[in-house]
């Protein structure tokens, strides 16, 4: 049934007498006579407003902070127009510090004032989660979508950020979180749970002192007495509850075999790379026995790029047994061929097109090692038909392979280049 004109014409009223009110409110928290603790107070009538509000009003919200807090243009041209003007004069340091600031936006300021607030960096995070999910039908977004991810990478670099381990003995609440953001091999039990931050196992995340009761991205690491034990090759041994527990006196390799990030909102701010280090350098400080550090990792990409690139063996794959395939069969040959290729040669725009890959590879590390029937799970087969790939973390060439991948080549051992 459609609206009748005066339905309508309310509607249009309500929304503009709604949308008038919300500009009055984000105005007076920039408000420049008030200090930044009164601006945040200001900004939780906003915060409270959010949490009831129906989606429409929500994008309403975000479309008044992107465009009617954008920089000033006038004042943008002019200062640039006399930086220009004073290149290599002794008035260049004084019009640089000029633009600097008519290039800092209201907007800026805006979302500043509601980090000010306890609550603010809560609903800054899940407000841009939900804007990456609209920018597809609304553009005008984007500015307030980019102004979001540059504040975040400062306000969430790792300087700031805390390490901690996370054990069978952390709050409830924490468990529960790791289960739910579990991202790589879901976690099927609390017993599952368990053999995960069991004392032979660990579990390391990254926290922000505004967003304490739950990590931003976590690790799961085991240990193995050498790096051919199966651990390091298959997931069913190395989540098998019923396992004996690992001597850690013994122990000579670590295996990263899951990395979670948490936050949506967080998108394009990078600290993964950072969390690895770190682990590292703390499990070499408890274990300095440990001579290898090598994750066990999934190949997301691989099962869709093989249909494109060869249809007729991913459809015979699709059809078999994996397991069942013998070390000589020629299918499982033209595989682990198909994935060293996808690894080891597959680029775009000099950056690995697996995205798991693009991350260890752009730390430094090297393709190690493709395990055969590795994650028969239903994902696992689905995305790369069980396979799995060893990236090692070797301390010593972490700068050589980036400085290759920076020159279109990708880090790789013999055992993976020989099947090229």
């Amino acid at each position: 049934m459609t609206e009748t004109p005066k339905k309508s014409w309310i509607g249009r009223l309500l929304k503009a007498t709604q949308s008038r009110q919300l500009f009055a409110d984000l105005q007076a928290i920039v408000e420049p006579r008030i200090s930044q603790t009164e601006a945040g107070l200001r900004a939780v009538k906003i915060i409270d407003w959010y949490a009831t509000a129906p989606e429409a009003h929500r994008v309403d919200l975000c479309l008044l902070m992107s465009e009617k807090f954008a920089p000033d243009i006038e004042g943008l041209r002019v200062a640039k127009e006399h930086y220009e003007q004073s290149l290599s004069t002794s008035e260049q340091g004084m019009a640089e510090i000029k633009l600097r600031r008519a290039l800092i936006s209201p907007r800026r300021r805006l979302l500043q004032s509601f980090a000010a607030h306890p609550l603010g960096i809560r609903f800054l995070v899940d407000l841009r989660a939900q804007l990456l999910g609209w920018l597809a039908h609304e553009p005008r977004l984007r500015t307030l979508d980019a102004e979001l991810e540059a504040l975040f990478t400062a306000w969430f670099d790792v300087a700031f950020l805390e390490l901690k381990r996370i054990t069978w003995d952390s709050p409830a609440s924490l468990l529960e979180k790791l289960i739910q953001y579990e991202a790589v091999h879901d976690i099927k039990s609390w017993d599952d749970l368990k053999n995960r931050l069991d004392a032979d196992r660990r579990c390391y995340g990254f926290f922000h002192p505004r967003l304490p009761s739950e990590p931003l991205i976590f690790v799961e690491v085991a240990f193995a007495n050498k790096f051919e034990d199966p651990v390091t090759t298959g997931m069913e041994p190395l989540l098998d509850v019923a396992a004996a527990p690992t001597d850690l006196s013994k122990v000579s390799t670590a295996i990263f075999y899951s990395i979670s990030n948490t936050q949506s909102g967080l998108k394009g701010v990078s600290f993964g790379d950072s969390l690895i280090k770190l682990v590292v350098e703390t499990l070499k400080a408890e274990y300095p026995q440990l001579k290898t550090f090598t994750t066990l990792s999934p190949i997301p990409g691989l099962t869709q790029w093989l249909k494109r690139e060869d249809e007729g063996l991913a459809l015979a794959l699709q059809a078999l047994s994996i397991k069942s395939l013998s070390e000589k069969d020629v299918l499982r040959r033209r595989l682990q061929s198909a994935a060293a290729k996808y690894l080891a040669r597959g680029l775009a725009e000099q950056r690995p097109i697996d995205p798991v890959a693009r991350f260890h590879l752009g730390n430094g590390a090297r393709i190690e090692r493709l395990n055969w029937a590795a994650d028969l799970s239903r994902r696992g087969l689905a995305q790369s038909f069980g396979l799995m790939v060893n990236y090692l973390y070797d301390l010593k060439s972490l700068a050589k392979n980036r400085a290759l991948l920076t020159n279109g080549r990708i880090a790789a051992s013999k055992a993976v280049t020989r099947w090229l």
